[in-house]
């Protein structure tokens, strides 16, 4: 098989459980009792489609909450994911659930407003995707009705627009979707639907409220003309209703077919935007005896296309004449083709716009009372996208700008979540000269982009003492704040802005601040290694810095603003950097588990008064000189002078009992039982023994590197023991933090260059 008849084969098996054969009408009925949710009403469908996901705990601006998955567009690999948000996303399904339920909101239409830049657009996308996938499965078929009217007699032919049809001739498709349902009289669908709800354990009733869309009522009184003219009144719905002229039909939902989107570019008066228009041809063709005839319309406005589930109005400054004519369909839910002629609409409105709308909205709210678009206003139940506040959402969504990645990082622990944020990038981009270059950000260069941005995101009139931006942005991202052993929770503090967000730089000013930075070589020099090749984090946050100048989206006072809070940014990222080089030139010098094990072993015997057993099995007391060499050699936290020969002095016995002891007290003590032993706890979730076991300062190097001289890092003469230290961190950095050669040389030298000058 050739490589091209293997993709079609995989397309073949792509769309082969998208459809079904057709159903008779009765078919359809029998299978509804069965699955009441293929004939769910629009709203009910789109939050049945949303729902089918599920959901995944997420943290946002520090606090955890559960995030419909679907928002993750997890049919196209995250393609267009909708990233943070997720309170705003939740209100929304929390009104179509309202809305589906028949309990308010039914005549509101959604309106999603934001600043550029905020996933508005993506919103749009991940629907359309999301519900033509769902709609794929056999849980969210959706259905409509063909007609065939060539069985009947003195047929004068079926047909709308101008389409040309091939294969089944005399089948028509209803143009906007209409619910099969809609085919029985009132009466008799209103018994399907009381038995349908009272046997059905959904919480939401189905309502199927819409008569027959005007083309499917043509055919339907045509049959209906011709079959009582033959006598054949005692049976007529059913002669209707015969297969040979009615069938059930499933169809994948897609842009056309039950998603109606009205672009910005979309022009027309509006009613052809809204519904369609009439050709004249058509007319012309038609004998209708000097009535319009539905058949001569085109369906092609957003209403049609999206009856049946969802409709879209995009840009919706664009077309604020239309917003007024739609003040009544969400609640009459019925639109005019023409003065005679109406159609019924089941679809979710919602409409997306930038600021400048509801600039247009308030043009005349100082008139108060007399205010002309007071009614549309009340209508418009607005949901407001801003921008993200979380390090690691913004740090995934420049990703997707610059390289394409689609996929939506999910992680168990923030441990992984802040491997990805520090990861580095490589690129190949097209020199000047023609020559493809192998362009590198650094690991640490994306999250200093992101923090930047996220800082500039956030107010700063709620902060309490001991607390930065930066801070702030830390403890939204990772629900709480550590410093060594110290641990502060997001609950513990209280930030009364809901402003965060609302302004600040969007990712389309970073996206585009980091292009012409991988385009753009450095003055940078090295014998051996490109470093010229190289962005760093510093490079990044001085172009952003720089470049708020000559940017037309900022005012003057928020270029003021943001260029003011660069320099915590950078502090902070200096602090990433040299935790890299910390660890990775103290790595091969690390105190192991082990180690830390029976020094814990030790305090807790001696705490409790209790005794240890040895590796002969013996029972013996803890022994007091291993704690104090401990406590010396590897914390660094006390000196001989902190010791009556090998006994605790009152503030070493106090570490103990308040660091370790309440610690192993409080993620172990209430869950001990007869057997309860040290090893039984997870050392790395004591604050003081995680920070032992990750963490290091410059005095370990001193007193672990004697002769350590960093005024000779740049180039450490031969055999030193600077030279060796050097060649260690760089492999280090290299295995441990994905740093090229070049990176990890140019962080280095930063690093262990700020440091030189207060060696001594």
């Amino acid at each position: 098989m050739s490589r091209g008849e293997e993709y079609v084969s995989e397309a073949d098996a792509a769309l082969e459980g998208a459809y079904e054969e057709p159903h008779s009408l009765a078919e359809y009925v029998d299978e509804v009792f069965e699955r009441p949710r293929i004939a769910s009403h629009a709203s009910k469908y789109l939050v049945e489609a949303i729902e089918s996901q599920g959901t995944r705990t997420v943290i946002e601006e520090g606090e955890e909450k559960e995030r419909y998955r679907f928002f993750d567009d997890p049919h196209n690999d995250g393609e267009h994911a909708v990233l943070g948000n997720t309170e705003v996303l939740n209100a929304f399904v929390d009104d179509l659930r309202t809305i589906a339920a028949e309990r308010g909101k039914g005549e509101k239409i959604i309106w999603f407003d934001g600043p550029t830049a905020t996933g508005k657009s993506e919103l749009k996308r991940c629907l359309i995707n999301g519900l033509r996938e769902y709609s794929k499965t056999e849980k969210g078929r959706r259905y409509t009705v063909e007609w065939n009217v060539e069985g009947a007699a003195d047929t004068r032919g079926l047909s709308y627009g101008s389409e040309q049809r091939s294969d089944e001739d005399d089948w028509y498709e209803s143009p906007v979707q209409a619910h099969p349902l809609s085919v029985f009289p009132d009466e008799v669908r209103s018994e399907i639907l009381a038995s349908i709800n009272d046997t059905s354990d959904d919480h939401v009733d189905l309502h199927v409220d819409a008569r027959l869309d005007p083309f499917s009522r043509e055919a339907y009184d045509y049959l209906e003309e011709q079959y009582r003219r033959n006598g054949d009144a005692e049976q007529l719905f059913s002669a209707i209703t015969d297969p040979e002229h009615l069938r059930v039909k499933n169809y994948v939902v897609d842009v056309g077919q039950g998603i109606g989107v009205l672009h910005s570019e979309d022009e027309g008066h509006p009613k052809q935007r809204l519904v369609g228009s009439w050709m004249q041809g058509m007319l012309q063709e038609l004998d209708s005896r000097g009535r319009k005839n539905p058949q001569a319309f085109s369906y092609d406005g957003v209403l049609s296309q999206g009856n049946g589930l969802l409709t879209i109005v995009e840009d919706a400054a664009q077309h604020a004449d239309l917003l007024q004519k739609l003040l009544n369909v969400p609640d009459e839910r019925t639109v005019k083709l023409d003065k005679g002629i109406g159609m019924d609409i089941d679809t979710q409105m919602l409409i997306i716009s930038n600021p400048d709308l509801e600039d247009q909205l308030n043009q005349h709210s100082d008139r108060n009372g007399t205010d002309p678009l007071k009614a549309l206003k009340r209508r418009l139940d607005k949901h407001e996208f801003t921008y993200l506040t979380n390090i690691s959402l913004e740090t995934e969504l420049i990703r997707r700008e610059l390289t394409g990645e689609t996929t939506v990082w999910e992680t168990e622990e923030y441990d992984e979540l802040e491997a990805k944020i520090r990861e580095p990038i490589s690129m190949k981009v097209r020199g000047s000269d023609s020559e493809i270059w192998e362009r590198e950000l650094a690991p640490h260069t994306i999250e200093a982009a992101a923090m930047y941005a996220v800082v500039t995101r956030l107010e700063d009139g709620d902060l309490p003492a001991g607390i930065d931006l930066v801070d702030k942005a830390v403890l939204y991202d990772k629900g709480y704040l550590q410093d060594g052993d110290e641990r502060r929770d997001e609950s513990e503090f209280e930030f009364d802005d809901e402003t965060n967000g609302e302004q600040g730089i969007p990712v389309t000013f970073t996206r585009d601040v980091l292009a012409e930075l991988l385009q753009t070589e450095t003055d940078r020099h090295h014998a051996d290694l490109p470093v010229e090749r190289v962005v760093m984090p510093r490079d990044v946050l001085n172009a952003m810095a720089e470049g708020l100048e000559d940017a037309p989206m900022f005012s003057a006072g928020e270029r003021a603003e943001f260029e003011n809070r660069v320099v915590p940014v950078k502090n902070f990222l200096f602090g990433q950097q040299e935790s890299d080089v910390l660890e990775a030139m103290l790595h091969d010098n690390r105190v192991d588990e082990e180690t830390v094990g029976e020094y814990v072993e030790h305090v807790y015997a001696w705490a409790t008064d209790e005794r240890i057993t040895n590796d002969r099995g013996e029972r013996i007391e803890p022994d007091p000189l291993k704690m104090k060499l401990f406590e010396a050699e590897h914390m660094g936290r006390f000196a001989e002078s902190d010791y009556d020969g090998n006994e605790p002095s009152t503030a070493v016995a106090e570490f103990r009992r308040s660091k370790i002891i309440t610690s192993l007290n409080r993620h172990a003590w209430e869950h001990r039982d007869e057997d309860f032993s040290v090893s039984n706890v997870d050392l790395t979730e004591i604050p003081i023994i995680r920070s032992l076991l990750e963490s290091y300062d410059w005095d370990d190097v001193a007193r672990i590197y004697e002769d350590f001289e960093p005024n000779q890092w740049d180039d450490p003469p031969a055999n030193t023991e600077t030279e060796s230290v050097k060649a260690q961190t760089i492999e280090n950095m290299i295995d441990l933090f994905d740093y090229t050669a070049a990176s990890a040389e140019l962080t280095s030298r930063h690093v262990v260059g700020q440091i030189a000058y207060k060696w001594e």
